[in-house]
This record gives C-alpha cells, structure tokens and sequence, in this order.
C-alpha cells in the first residue's frame, strides 16, 4: 500500500502500523478531558462555559455545527480561500429534480460535476462522497430527511491535504497555528493477480484496518486490479475512516501562520478550530501559498497530530487536555465581555440533531 505521500510512505517496512492508542473507543481517550471539564466547570462557575469559544456559532461549533452557517461568515481574504460551494435544503421534490437544481447552482457559483457533496452538519466524515452525474447526486440526495442541509462543493485543485489547528488570543487579537498534520488517503497499486481484498492484507496498516476499508470497498473487494490501477480506498480523509495522519509541526512557519491569520482574521469572533486545507506541495504550504480549504472546525475540532502513529499517550492526552483549558479560557474572557453562557438544553437538543441526521447520511466512501 502506499499513501498520497508527502513524506511517509508505506507502513509495510517494519515500523508499527498504528499507536498503542490511535484506535481506541472515544470515551477511553476522553475520560481525562472529562474530568478535567467537571473541575474546570467548578472552577469557573459554569458547565458550558467552552461554548462562548467562538461567539458567533452556535454553541461555539461544538456540536450540531452548520457547515453553511459558519462559512457563509467568511469575508475577504478567508471566502477567496474556501472553495466555492452551493447549499441546499432536501424537500419533498423528486432527488433527480433537486439534484438538477443543484447542479444549475452549482454552474452559476462557478463550478461543475464532478464536486463534492457533504452534509451541513455533521462530522468525522460521514456522508461525503465525490459524485460525478445527476445520478450519483440524486442517490445521495435521496439519502437525506427532509429538511436535512447538505452541501455541494466544487473540487480541490489539488490532492495534498493538512489540518491547520488555529486558536486565537481574544485579549491581543493575535492567532497561532498550533498543530499541524498531513491527511494521507491510502492507495492500492494492482498487479493484475491479487485482488483488493489481497493487496491491502498484505499491508501491515491497511490489513489491520481491513474492516474500514471493505465497507467502503464492497464492489471492487473481490475484482483483481490491473497492472499499475491505482485504487483510492478513501474518498473522505478522515482518521476514523482509515486515512493516515502525520504529525507535521515542523513545517510551520512564520509565513504559514502570518497567512493563516490573515485569513481567520476575516471570519469574524472566530478563535478555535481546525481547517482542512488542501494545498499544492510542501514548500507552498511552508509560505502559506496556494491554499485551499474545504472546511472549517469550531470548538469540537481536535489538534489530529495526536493520531500519528508515532504519537505518544502522554502527549495526546497533554493536547486534548491543554485543548479544553484554552476554551474555558477564551469562553471566560467572552463572558467578561457580557455574554451568558448557553443552557445544558441547547446542547443536548443539538447533539440529538447531529446523531439523528448522521444516521442518513450515505456511508459509502
């Protein structure tokens, strides 16, 4: 197996496939964080002071978080970086009429098929897939509830991918790139004997994480791939799904964070979160140059340096830990500034929004 490589290539060469953690359920990773939120709450006064974070999402983007909503505040230099997308609302119409609705929509924001088509709230990558016809846009569609958001986008220019984790002072205004990682989508090469199934047991990562990859895979699981056929085994690079992540800190630079400030700066009160950028190569993104970003992540974003898989417990744990301090002190200084805190009730009501919809969401890639 290889990756859509940067730097790490494949993880056949003897190395450890996967961290001692980067798999583990959720709650195990969470645990520390949580208790840490019980005394941070008691401390300050307030259960939910983290969602003031970024004051102009909704519930600071922790959980139910509008994609449409939060992008749609960009201005200037940070709507020239995200790439041009058309949202729409399912309804009752037939999936093929809405699909072509869509597509007409797209055409007039300036892009065609094939895009990409994501749903408005959601995440760890559920629900995206690349579609290429009225068809594929209509299928999905028809996934959806009415009343459900999602998102049509048009393509990145190019394939690398990175998460830019941003956190901003709200006392002097200044913002800081504070973790940095590649987003690698694995690959298959075929030599015209083996099948899918095949060639990604032989891996030592990607045979590991088998299971990921033929939910995703079912139709092509058992065909032989031709001699020197590429075949991508996911479309969404998120960790969950099976993609690779590679601790990248060491490209940051001053260039990269002056240019992503510059960009935050025109998404207004926003002071926390990831983006998914993609980019054209290393030295370009070392400038802060030729950046493309496909999405942007409120309170609820991680600094995914953590899941390389030469990453440490202890600094993981570290990370998410430092990570929740820096919202209960960012939501202070806003409650400082007069803003209450929202109630356990919103919360709870958007988490159930985003489970129930997630459930819909067409799984495929």
């Amino acid at each position: 197996m290889a990756t859509d490589t940067l730097r790490k290539t494949s993880s056949a060469s003897g190395d450890k496939p996967t961290s001692l953690f980067e798999f583990w359920p959720t709650w195990v990773m969470y645990s520390p964080v949580a208790l840490q939120w019980v005394w941070l709450s008691l401390r300050h006064r307030s259960l939910t002071l983290p969602l003031l974070a970024n004051p102009n999402l909704p519930l600071a983007g922790m959980v139910g978080e509008s994609k449409h909503t939060l992008m749609s505040q960009a201005r200037g230099d940070c709507r020239q970086a995200i790439l041009p997308w058309v949202y729409h609302q399912r309804d009752d119409r037939d999936p093929m009429e809405q699909a072509r609705q869509c597509i007409a929509n797209a055409n007039e924001a300036g892009f065609s098929l094939p895009f990409v088509c994501k749903p408005d709230i959601g995440c760890r990558g559920a629900g995206i897939r690349l579609v290429d016809s009225e068809q594929a846009l209509a299928d999905a569609i028809a996934a959806y509830p009415a009343g459900a958001g999602l998102l049509c986008q048009q393509l990145a220019s190019w394939e690398p991918e990175v998460g830019i984790f941003y956190v901003k002072d709200p006392h002097t205004g200044q913002g800081d790139v504070v973790s940095l990682t590649y987003k690698h989508s694995p690959t298959v090469t075929g030599d015209g004997v083996h099948t899918l199934q095949q060639l990604v047991a032989r891996d030592a990562r990607a045979g590991a994480l088998a299971h990921l990859y033929e939910a995703r895979n079912r139709v092509d699981w058992n065909r032989v791939l031709e001699p020197g056929e590429r075949k991508r085994l996911v479309f969404s690079a998120s960790h969950c799904r099976g993609a690779v992540f590679e601790n990248a800190r060491t490209d940051i630079t001053p260039q990269l964070t002056a240019r992503i400030h510059q960009i935050m700066s025109d998404l207004p009160e926003f002071y926390y979160g990831r983006l998914d950028v993609k980019f054209s190569d290393i030295d370009a993104l070392r400038a802060g140059q030729s950046l493309e970003i496909i999405e942007i992540n409120g309170a609820s974003a991680e600094s995914i340096h953590i899941w390389d898989k030469d990453a440490r417990l202890v600094d993981a744990i570290r990370t998410l830990m430092w990570q929740y301090r820096t919202l209960f002190t960012i939501g202070a200084y806003h409650r400082q500034q007069g803003l209450t805190p929202p109630g356990l009730r919103q919360l709870i009501r958007h988490w159930r929004l985003e489970r129930r919809l997630t459930r819909h969401y067409p799984d495929t890639h």
